[in-house]
């Protein structure tokens, strides 16, 4: 396993063991208050940052279809811990979607071989941050939507993160890293990524978190690959097509069924 594939990989653990912190840390407090002096749910905001940290590494060097579908891997994971450290119940259909999002990963990951970050053009980077700026507007401006909007945004807020992570342009040496804040693809990242935050919640304040949660994983597995194909030109291995397209349906059937899951945390 490379350095790239094995960041995605911790990455979507990351995810998961914060969302079981979390839902733990949540049962022993009472109200916004007692979270912030919760070990537990602190330690389960830093494994989401962690997590995201990772993300970002497994970019650099992997194709943007293969990173989002191991993250959605983080449901399976997510629906298994807590069956575990929670004693939640596990149907039979959370069974076989956990064993089919293993084997559709397993070809996505084998599909998605390691490749340089691409040289994105002065359009595909204005693309980038009108896209980033278009959906903190949206999240901001649409207060009486309802919760399948708002996990929408999110999911979009979130793509245009992760394709804007891969595409940003980072120097060779340590002592130029302040570069990276005169790039506007960097900015386009942090835009989107509040635009994705602020969506998320909102779709959670407005409605349960199984159909927000299954769109926004389906809007994170399907557009980045498409737009990675089309603006990055993320690459597959040869011949790996039609299994690539058949893994990605696959991921975004079964997150569906594991968002539905009575497993899975209100937190996650």
């Amino acid at each position: 396993m490379g350095p790239a594939l094995a960041a995605a990989v911790l990455a979507a653990l990351g995810y998961a063991a914060g969302s079981i912190l979390q839902a733990v840390g949540v049962r022993g407090g009472s109200g916004a208050a007692a979270l912030t002096r919760s070990p537990l749910y602190l330690t389960g905001l830093g494994c989401d940052g962690l997590a995201w940290l990772l993300s970002l590494v497994a970019l650099r060097r992997l194709p943007t279809f293969a990173v989002q579908s191991l993250l959605a891997g983080s449901l399976a994971l997510t629906v298994l811990l807590a069956r575990a450290f929670l004693g939640s119940r596990l149907r039979p259909r959370d069974t076989a979607a956990v064993l089919g999002l293993v084997a559709a990963l397993a070809v996505v990951g084998g599909a998605g071989t390691e490749q340089p970050s691409p040289t994105v053009g002065p359009g595909g980077q204005v693309a980038l941050c009108v896209a980033a700026g278009l959906a903190l507007v949206a999240v901001l401006g649409l207060r009486r939507s309802g919760s399948a909007a708002f996990a929408g945004l999110a999911g979009l807020g979130y793509s245009v993160a992760a394709l804007g992570a891969r595409a940003v342009t980072l120097p060779d040496a340590w002592s130029q890293a302040w570069r990276v804040g005169l790039e506007p693809v960097a900015w386009a990242v942090v835009v989107a990524g509040v635009a994705g935050t602020l969506g998320y919640a909102a779709a959670l304040e407005k409605g349960p978190v199984g159909p927000a949660t299954a769109l926004l994983w389906s809007v994170e597995v399907v557009v980045p690959a498409v737009a990675g194909f089309w603006l990055l030109g993320d690459v597959v291995r040869p011949g790996w097509w039609v299994p690539t397209v058949a893994a990605l349906l696959v991921v975004v059937g079964c997150s569906v069924v594991l968002a539905g899951s009575p497993a899975l945390p209100e937190e996650a």
